[in-house]
């Protein structure tokens, strides 16, 4: 099973539990930027009940959860992991923090063609918004892509992407990677 297929198979098992969702990480970056691979997919829900059972249900036996929870260190949120059995694919299921922008993030979730179905996504926006606070190398890669796909487009909310960061104290960050695209209209 593909990465994509997976990903694809867990969003519709979380629909049929009427569990609501947003896939984040490199996937969210994928669908509003420039794609690159991802080994991984993330997910957050927006219950903190104990949904895997009827999840395995839906995804059938060759999916297993693994019995330990986690915690996420940025987020200090629950992570649940899905792993697709015979193979390295693991789906990391997080729960929706408390945080208000991860709240807000959820909140303005969009749905967005991904393959052969309609999954959730955080909008370009709020993944800029997300990634700046990560600062990972390869975080930052995502926010110059995202900003420089949707600019084309310009459906860009700069006020509300400044907004967060200087709630989140990463406007210096935005400023650097906004410095560092080609010359902007």
């Amino acid at each position: 099973m593909t990465t994509d297929a997976a990903a694809l198979a867990v969003a519709a098992a979380l629909e049929a539990e009427k569990v609501p969702y947003i896939i984040v990480g490199g996937y969210s970056s994928n669908t509003h930027g420039i794609p690159r691979s991802t080994k991984d997919v993330d997910i957050v829900v927006s219950t903190t009940a104990h949904r895997f059972p009827d999840l395995l249900k839906h995804l059938g036996p060759e999916w297993r959860c693994d019995p330990q929870l986690s915690f996420e260190t940025n987020t200090g949120t629950v992570r649940e992991i899905l792993e697709l059995k015979g193979s390295a694919l693991k789906i990391e299921i997080f729960a929706l923090s408390d945080d208000e922008h991860d709240q807000a993030r959820f909140a303005r979730r969009i749905q967005k063609p991904f393959t052969n179905q309609n999954v959730w996504f955080p909008t370009a926006e709020d993944v800029i918004i997300w990634k700046l606070r990560w600062a990972r190398p390869k975080d930052i890669e995502d926010v110059r892509n995202v900003i420089l796909v949707q600019e084309r487009i310009g459906t860009l909310d700069w006020p509300y992407i400044r907004g967060w960061c200087g709630k989140h104290r990463t406007t210096a960050r935005l400023e650097e990677v906004l410095a560092s695209l080609p010359k902007r209209r």
